[in-house]
């Protein structure tokens, strides 16, 4: 059982065109310290899903969060000590970009039982991730998986495909890439139009045309069976069913759907 603790956009440097951390996890930005953490896993624990003979990690997502400044990021990871301690989870996982990972910071994260870091990639192309206002090249995601798994941590990668610049053909090129880092799991988030974000104001003026729910789902089922082939986990298909974007008028286009992750898996079946 993976217990979320939400950092909506904090530690991240900008805002991308396509993110609406809110309104994707359904948690407003609170101030977060360690009580609010100790918060969340205690809410955590009296849950009935929740066994302590499971293999549970506590995993700090919706931010960069190795651009916290150093104090905060201790502050957050000893809150967890205890429970580590009493063996009710079996390590730390934490979400972050591919430019804040340094040698300093794996020191730093590994001193606190942190087993996976999630970088968000959204791309291997850089003229993609240059429209998408990233703010780092995909030189970037290889050289930082690279550093992660020569100090032992397991690495995750989310990318999305459909962002502006992106193609059928970039989109396999990235998939490619992502196979040469090797990472242990990958997270696929097709792009969607959430209110408020600048791809909503570029799909609005006509700047910007989503992926249809099809073109998504065959994209996605591309690059499934590719990593299935290579050994690589897809842990993740399709935004999460939040209540937030459950609400009118949040999602303005694209291929969001309830039951996306089914979608491509039936696909894959269908293709056999």
């Amino acid at each position: 059982m993976i217990v979320p603790v939400f950092i909506p956009h904090l530690g991240c440097p900008h805002r991308c065109i396509f993110c609406e951390q809110e309104k994707i996890t359904s948690q407003h930005r609170p101030p977060m310290a360690a009580p609010e953490v100790r918060a969340v896993i205690e809410q955590a624990l009296a849950s009935p899903r929740f066994s302590a003979l499971a293999e549970n990690e506590i995993a700090f997502y919706g931010g960069t969060f190795t651009s916290l400044p150093v104090a905060l990021i201790r502050e957050l990871l000893e809150a967890t000590a205890p429970y580590l301690d009493q063996g009710l989870f079996a390590g730390i996982r934490i979400s972050t970009r591919p430019d804040a990972i340094d040698p300093s910071i794996c020191d730093l994260i590994a001193g606190y039982r942190v087993k996976t870091v999630e970088l968000g990639a959204q791309s291997m192309n850089d003229e993609v991730l240059r429209k998408s206002g990233r703010g780092h090249s995909a030189a970037d995601t290889g050289h930082a998986a690279r550093l992660l798994k020569n100090r032992g941590f397991k690495v995750g990668l989310q990318i999305m495909p459909g962002l502006p610049g992106d193609s059928e053909a970039v989109f396999k090129e990235t998939v490619s890439a992502i196979v040469s880092i090797r990472p242990e799991m990958v997270r696929i988030y097709p792009a969607v139009v959430i209110r408020g974000t600048v791809l909503a104001r570029w799909y609005l003026e006509g700047r910007y045309t989503p992926l249809t729910l099809q073109e998504a789902v065959e994209r996605c089922r591309h690059a499934c069976t590719r990593f299935e082939i290579e050994g690589i986990r897809v842990i993740r298909l399709g935004l999460m069913n939040s209540p937030s974007l459950r609400e009118p008028g949040q999602i303005l286009a694209g291929p969001w759907h309830e039951a996306f992750g089914h979608l491509v898996k039936s696909r894959i079946y269908r293709s056999r």
